[in-house]
Parts: structure tokens; sequence; C-alpha cells
């Protein structure tokens, strides 16, 4: 086995005990444990100093992990999903019932794909989501290296993943509406996102 394989095993070995993980993103470090754990989003909450006025996103695999986070997706939603992911986009979708409170806002759930592989690996062999905010306590910079995060947080993580530094943007927020809501520009441009829709909705009816 690699060091990164270890890595990754010893991750998945600490979501499924309810702890917590630092891990790289392609935006930034997120901080991360089981989404479906509602014990381990609570000490997410706690650790990273969250308010109960914002919402926790969550990573996933691929949209075949979709239904264990929400009962419907819009033909928005899909097409946005389509166009940029794997990619720093959280979409709003509507919460199923049940999931741990900290996720849930207004009733929705910000979820995305990421793009970088070892988020990806790691939600997928976890084989549910992840819970993952940016890796810094509230009203603190985002941690852009690994070292930064161990700062911020020190053994209350059980795991940290270095992939060295990370400067990219922070994911776009968006609710897919209709009409579309950019809540968050970040990576990704509202144009670009407008521009899916609008091709969308030009393309002709093949039963038409």
């Amino acid at each position: 086995m690699s060091g990164r394989d270890a890595e990754i095993a010893a991750a998945v070995a600490a979501f499924r005990a309810g702890e917590l993980v630092v891990f790289p993103t392609e935006t930034l470090y997120g901080i991360g444990c089981d989404a479906l754990d509602a014990a381990a989003v609570e000490r997410l909450r706690t650790v990273k100093q969250r308010g109960a006025d914002k919402g926790v996103a969550v990573l996933v695999a691929d949209a075949d992990m979709l239904p264990l986070l929400c009962d419907v997706v819009s033909p928005d939603a899909r097409l946005l999903g389509e166009a940029f992911w794997p990619g720093p986009l959280t979409i709003l979708l509507p919460a199923r019932p049940g999931l741990p409170a900290p996720l849930v806002l207004d009733g929705r759930v910000g979820v995305r794909v990421s793009s970088h592989p070892i988020a990806r690996r790691l939600a997928h062999e976890l084989g549910r989501p992840l819970a993952c905010p940016s890796a810094n306590p509230g009203g603190q910079e985002p941690a852009r290296d690994a070292a930064a995060a161990r700062a911020y947080f020190g053994r209350a993580v059980a795991c940290y993943i270095d992939d060295g530094p990370i400067a990219g943007a922070p994911s776009t927020l968006v609710d897919p509406g209709p009409p579309l809501r950019v809540l968050r520009e970040g990576a990704i441009a509202r144009d670009a996102l407008e521009d899916v829709l609008r091709r969308d909705r030009k393309a002709p009816n093949p039963t038409g």
C-alpha cells in the first residue's frame, strides 16, 4: 500500500468512527466528516465554530449519491450539475427529511462533486456524502495548506491529508431556481451558468 493509499484508508476509518478529517479540495482545504452521522456533524459544527445561521456544504462522489441527500433534483439543477461537476459549483437542493440539522438551511442542502481526486476518492470509498466546510474556525482565514489547518484544529482532527498549498477560489453557490440565483460568485462565473441554462431553453424539442 502506497503512502497516499494508507492516508486514504486512515481517513475513511476515521470517518466511520465519527471523527473529523482535513483534506484538500479544488478550492481550499476542507474539514469533513460523514454527512449522515448526526453526532459527527454536530462535532464538526462545534469545532469549526459554525453558527446555526449557516448551512454546512456537502461533497458527494458523483450524482448517483444525491438520493442520500434529496428526493428531487430539478431539471435546471441537473443541467448545471452535468455541465460543471466535478468542479467548484455548490448547488442548493431540497433536503430529504431526517438529514443532520447543521446541513440544512431553509429546507435545502448545498451539494457539490469535487474535482479534486482525493476529495472524490474519500467520498467514493466511504460510500456516503461528506460534510465539508472550509478548514477554518468561524471568522478566520480559510486554510490553504495542511499546516494552517493543523494550527487551527490540532488534535480535534483525527487525520490531516497534505497535498501542498491550494490557492483556488471558493466554489460558486447557486439556487438553481428557476429563476437562477447566484448567492456567491466564486470560481464559476454567473455568465457561464446562465449560458448553460439558456442553451437548453433554445434547444429544439425533438418531439415537438
